[in-house]
């Protein structure tokens, strides 16, 4: 009996010692699952895109991206910040999917400004006199009528506003493309040594690209609707976060989350004069670096709560 009590003493003192050393083992840090921004300024060179009565929105785009890659990296100093261009120049959609997939980034953020086409007007001014014929041969005979005229002239588009875009849905197929393109898949070493030996129609793969497609477009999702929240705080009109029917190209051949967003109308001229002012572009930055905070306090949040990691896909 004493034996058996010693014996048991001796197994809770052993197993104290093992729970208490490993209680007080390092765990693994967390890696950080928002390491790398690619900020895409839209359109440039060639490409003007939408014109307002004195500005380009080549240019918006540009001088807004620029502000905002200086001021993620004064308040996010812990995330690299890429540019797909910091001046006028003209890559088409293709060349800019290929530069943010090369610099591997964890998210990939589009600047665009919004336009609406003029609303046509007609306006009543008086009549005219037309003449016209009747009748045929020496039966014909000249008369006159009165015909009412218009003047006919445009009127700036009242449309204002933000909206955020992320890739459409049924551009799935698009989307899975450009993530079997990265080999390393966000996965540890082992698997990624794994995944090498299967074919592009593998069963596995395929039910891994699907998954990767549907936690990219969830988490495009929740940052397009953060950032629109963010731009209703500071009282600014939202159009809602968005798919587009057509689909935008960029967004769905990036092989990592994406939003656009659209940051104004420049066919509003209260809207462009706001977009093209040093406040308006400050005050979007504020709204979008918000907005990042969050998506990625949320990221690490469901990390620690998971107690997984996500490898950076640098090398």
């Amino acid at each position: 009996m004493k034996r058996d009590i010693a014996a048991l003493n001796l197994l809770s003192l052993s197993l104290f010692i093992l729970v208490s050393f490993t209680n007080h083992i390092p765990k693994p840090l967390q890696k950080q699952p928002l390491k790398r921004i690619v900020i895409d300024a839209g359109h440039g060179g060639t490409d003007v895109g939408a014109k307002g009565a004195y500005s380009t929105e080549k240019d918006l785009c540009l001088a807004i991206s620029l502000k905002l890659e200086k001021m993620m990296q004064d308040q996010l100093p812990d995330i690299d910040v890429f540019m797909t261009r910091k001046t006028d120049i003209y890559d088409n959609v293709t060349r800019k999917a290929e530069i943010a997939n090369q610099i591997k980034g964890d998210l990939f953020l589009c600047i665009h400004v919004n336009s609406a086409k003029a609303i046509r007007q007609s306006e009543f001014i008086g009549y005219r006199d037309e003449v016209r014929y009747k009748g045929r041969g020496k039966k014909k005979k000249k008369y006159t009528v009165k015909v009412k005229e218009y003047r006919h002239y445009n009127l700036p588009n009242p449309a204002k506003g933000t909206e955020t875009f992320i890739y459409n849905v049924n551009k799935t197929n698009g989307r899975m493309n450009a993530l079997s393109k990265d080999e390393d898949f966000s996965m540890d070493s082992a698997t990624q040594q794994e995944m090498k030996e299967f074919e592009r129609n593998d069963p596995a793969k395929m039910m891994l690209l699907s998954m990767k497609t549907q936690t990219y477009f969830q988490r495009s999702a929740d940052l397009a609707l953060t950032i629109e929240d963010e731009f209703k705080k500071i009282g600014r009109i939202s159009r809602e976060a968005k798919q587009r029917k057509e689909g935008i190209f960029v967004l769905h051949a990036v092989n990592m989350p994406a939003v656009l967003v659209e940051t104004g109308f420049i066919s509003n001229p209260e809207e462009e004069d706001y977009l093209n002012s040093e406040d308006g572009q400050r005050e979007i930055c504020e709204v979008i670096i918000k907005a990042i905070k969050r998506y990625k306090y949320s990221l690490e949040k469901q990390l620690t709560n998971t107690g997984t990691t996500t490898p950076s896909k640098r090398k």
